[in-house]
């Protein structure tokens, strides 16, 4: 099983500065699909069709979860928060 903590922590820091992640998954993708209630809207999808791409489950148990770009991820945070 992969190990998905990265994205638990992400998601825990974020509620301790008001912010309300929502994720989606479409294996192997993992989207941000809302930021405090706000869906994020086609013009800011990133890596994916159907949604902001933080990362990508691991496909093998011996890979583990990586974030597409923090930098990228941090500037849609900021602009749906």
């Amino acid at each position: 099983m992969a190990d998905l903590s990265k994205i638990d922590i992400f998601i825990n820091r974020m509620k301790k500065l008001n912010i309300d992640i929502e994720l989606m998954g479409n294996y192997p993708w993992i989207y941000i699909y809302k930021i405090n209630g706000k869906t994020i809207k086609r013009e800011d999808y990133y890596e994916g069709n159907h949604g902001f791409t933080i990362g990508f489950l691991p496909i093998r148990p011996d890979q583990e979860f990586h974030f597409t770009d923090i930098t990228r991820i941090f500037e849609l945070v900021r602009k749906y928060k």
